[in-house]
């Protein structure tokens, strides 16, 4: 009996779970801001997040929206942050896709609506920020392939992905009317999924990551 198959199969093993270690999905990260006006939160206020269309037909992700809404408000020192629906609706039509300002010099007509600053001020919003970007695979390749028989089946073969989640917030101060400025947030990650016998998928959380450090500096960016 042959026995060299098995410890070579093991050896092969042993060289793919190493190569799994050293492969395993990772993500590069870029955040920086922009400032152009002092911020800061008084006792009782708030910031509201909005989507922003960058191109017809194509939002900022709701779920990346909700993301940094939850990520801002929690913890000890998160912020207290008003639902967009509740901001939107109590702001009907204000601030429905095709009537909402475009950018700060028309926040002053707006608040001149009447009712307007009135309703800003009982939900005690401080600062609009819009989000704009998005996440998208931007490359791809390897191989992958299974196949069942007689004895059995399985997958073999090599698979990768690139996704880059770019994202942009314009924090707008309605205290001032003006833009207090941006905060960026680049991020790329690489995913793998490499398969011999059972594919093992290693995933890179690219816009969980985007918006964990988008919200972390968004919050130090608004608090000072």
């Amino acid at each position: 009996m042959n026995e060299s198959h098995p410890r070579q199969r093991a050896q092969l093993i042993a060289v793919f779970g190493i190569l799994l270690f050293c492969l395993g999905g990772c993500v590069t990260s870029r955040v920086e801001d922009a400032r152009e006006n002092v911020t800061g939160l008084g006792e009782g206020e708030a910031v509201v997040i909005m989507a922003k269309s960058y191109h017809q037909g194509n939002e900022t992700e709701s779920d990346y929206v909700s993301c940094i809404e939850n990520a801002l408000g929690r913890g000890s020192k998160g912020l207290r942050v008003i639902p967009r629906q509740q901001f939107v609706d109590s702001l009907f039509p204000w601030f429905e896709p095709r009537t909402a300002p475009a950018e700060t010099k028309g926040l002053t007509k707006l608040m001149g609506r009447p009712g307007v600053a009135q309703i800003v001020e009982d939900l005690g919003v401080r600062y609009i920020v819009w989000l704009d970007g998005d996440t998208e695979t931007v490359a791809q390749g390897g191989s992958l392939s299974c196949a069942a028989g007689p004895g059995g089946g399985g997958c073999f073969g090599f698979a990768w992905w690139q996704k880059d989640a770019d994202y942009e917030a314009s924090v707008w101060d309605l205290e001032g009317y003006e833009s207090a400025g941006t905060v960026t947030a680049d991020f790329s990650g690489t995913s793998f999924l490499p398969a011999l016998v059972i594919p093992i998928p290693l995933i890179a959380r690219t816009q969980a990551a985007a918006c964990k450090g988008l919200a972390q500096q968004l919050k130090a960016f608004i608090i000072q």
